[in-house]
């Protein structure tokens, strides 16, 4: 994995929470480019804009409580020329204000940047109010819209000022919690690849966000067993690399997914779609089985709900048994 700029599993790994990284990016792409804007629904140290705020204040509108009128505002910002990153809770944003995106923003091709920060379960004692699992299934079928998932901060920081640079609509989820960091600043990213971070022939672990880490400890674990996975990260969602995934899951005859959401409708989904069209393959998918979340600890709840790299290992385990059977 090292020859892919990733750090070692086998060290003690640092943890940040993927916004922070978010808030280097930003702050970062407000340095590069002049007409990088930034507007938030009354969330800027939650969502880590503060920094871009505090840099660039005559570059930040505060809007309060008020999603709809977040996008809209970036819209029409979009449409005097500027790059416009809108912050909230992926709860409210996309949760509250989907209509609003839509027809303000992909009907028109405006290039507004949105940002939709504590998503998923490992929002924790929140609760299922706030543990948005329904994002990336809203986005990914918007037309225009481009849906990118970080797996750390490092990565969120680099995707950050990529999309600051696209020409497209843009959705990037991130997790409140602290996240193990196992990218570098040598590893490669750009909007629209997936990478294969370990390869392997057995089966393929394709995952998104979050669960990239627990899909590279699976492998380990897989290893133990006698079984070489190949461990596909996809940070773009939408537009999704479908060359790299054929190739992976043609190579090993055998998939998992594995995303930090509703099983129905992000990554799982969309990879479902890829096999039955291109290579028929047993699948088996990881993400909520079509219910809320509920209060508790980060890490307990991914366990709870199989969103960990036990859940993803016994799931390879499946999906070769349904491999052995064809």
């Amino acid at each position: 994995m090292s020859d892919f700029g990733l750090r070692s599993l086998h060290t003690e790994m640092e943890s940040e929470p993927i916004r922070k990284g978010f808030g280097r990016g930003l702050l970062e792409a407000g340095k590069r480019w002049n007409n990088v804007v930034a507007a938030c629904a009354d969330l800027t140290d939650s969502t880590q804009m503060s920094l871009f705020a505090e840099a660039f204040p005559e570059r930040f509108v505060e809007i309060g409580v008020a999603e709809q009128n977040l996008v809209t505002v970036g819209s029409g910002l979009a449409a005097m020329g500027k790059i416009p990153f809108v912050s909230s809770y992926a709860a409210f944003s996309p949760g509250r204000n989907w209509e609003q995106i839509r027809t303000t923003i992909c009907l028109n091709d405006r290039p507004v940047k949105i940002v939709g920060s504590h998503a998923g379960v490992s929002v924790g004692p929140d609760g299922a109010t706030h543990q948005m699992l329904e994002d990336l299934g809203l986005m990914r079928v918007l037309p225009n819209m481009v849906v990118i998932a970080p797996c750390d901060s490092i990565e969120a920081e680099k995707a950050t000022v990529a999309m600051a640079q696209h020409p497209q609509p843009n959705y990037v989820r991130l997790a409140r919690e602290a996240t193990p960091v196992i990218t570098t600043a040598d590893t490669p990213f750009e909007i629209g690849p997936a990478y294969v971070l370990k390869p392997g022939q057995d089966v393929s672990l394709v995952a998104t966000g979050t669960m990239t880490y627990h899909a590279l400890k699976a492998a380990e674990e897989l290893k133990r067993d006698g079984i070489n996975a190949e461990v596909v990260h996809v940070p773009t969602l939408k537009p999704l690399d479908t060359a790299t995934l054929v190739k992976s899951i043609t190579r090993t005859g055998a998939v998992v997914t594995a995303e930090e959401g509703q099983i129905n409708g992000g990554l799982g989904s969309a990879i479902a779609e890829t096999v039955a069209e291109y290579c028929p393959a047993p699948l088996v998918r990881i993400g909520m089985p079509d219910r809320f979340g509920e209060s508790g600890k980060p890490d307990e709840l991914l366990a709870h709900f199989g969103l960990d790299a036990k859940h993803i290992r016994l799931a390879a385990h499946h999906a070769l048994d349904r491999k052995g059977k064809h």
